[in-house]
């Protein structure tokens, strides 16, 4: 069988997802100072992920349209 084209790439999957493996949350709920070793891995609550969207820059005009104004 042949791979996904997804999957080829070393960073395919760094993207933003909105579905957490449950690794991934208990990770983010101990960044947090809510979890520690001793909680169970199971019943974790569902986290918020956001994804930070940058603004686009606003266009410079040419010099020449700027000039002659």
């Amino acid at each position: 069988m042949s791979i996904h084209k997804s999957l080829k790439k070393v960073g395919a999957l760094k993207r933003h997802r909105n579905v957490l493996t449950r690794s991934e949350r208990f990770k983010s709920l101990e960044d947090e100072g809510k979890a520690t070793d001793a909680t169970s891995v199971y019943g974790l609550p569902k986290l918020r992920s956001i994804l930070v969207k940058a603004k686009p820059k606003p266009k410079a005009e040419p010099a020449a349209a700027v000039a002659g104004a």
